[in-house]
């Protein structure tokens, strides 16, 4: 099967987002002017580059009737962020603070999950979380949309970065048993459980 996108899908959902996968949950944490926090995963998520470490997400949409969602809003406010990690205990919070909840909303407190204070940035990170990457803005990118919708990626350096020392065995991280879940398609997850090795040639 071949077909163009942007001449009709022979599908009833479209299956795009099936196709690549599986794709890391970037667990956004930030907080507005007020003091107030707000929590969203975005699987159009990933790190970008080591030198210095940097990672993206794109935000599409808004939010009620503001013009971003209110994750866009607040970095664009306050220059930074948090990037938490969902795992296989935490899914059902981190599907419950995807809802389009209200900007005077603490999605931390709506989803039971406790916060733990950020070493350098004023949003909070997730206690839970086995890892914590916090972030400074380095950029956003107005991406190409053949909708209303507007969809922004955003660019932020990893300058601080928290690791559970349960999870570092050997002095190497043990990825595996962090089990942190991925999307795939439609709504489906999954989790990693297994790996291999191989060495560049």
């Amino acid at each position: 099967m071949f077909y163009e996108p942007k001449k009709g899908l022979p599908f009833d959902i479209d299956p795009f987002k099936s196709l690549i996968f599986p794709r890391p949950i970037g667990w956004i944490s930030s907080v507005n002017k007020k003091g107030i926090a707000n929590l969203a995963p975005y699987s159009y998520f990933n790190a970008v580059t080591d030198e210095p470490p940097q990672i993206m997400f794109c935000s599409n949409g808004g939010s009620f009737n503001y013009k971003y969602k209110d994750s866009l809003s607040n970095i664009l406010s306050t220059k930074e962020f948090v990037v938490n990690f969902a795992t296989s205990s935490t899914r059902n919070q981190m599907n419950n603070s995807s809802k389009d909840f209200k900007p005077e909303e603490d999605e931390f407190i709506l989803s039971k999950l406790k916060k733990k204070k950020s070493k350098l940035v004023r949003a909070p990170s997730v206690k839970d979380s086995p890892v914590n990457l916090e972030c400074k803005l380095v950029k956003t990118i107005k991406l190409k949309s053949n909708s209303k919708k507007i969809s922004t990626m955003i660019i932020g350096e990893v300058i601080g970065i928290f690791i559970k020392d349960k999870f570092i065995k050997n002095n190497r991280v043990d990825s595996l048993s962090m089990h942190y879940i991925a999307r795939m398609g439609y709504s489906e997850y999954t989790t990693v459980t297994s790996k291999f090795n191989l060495k560049r040639k």
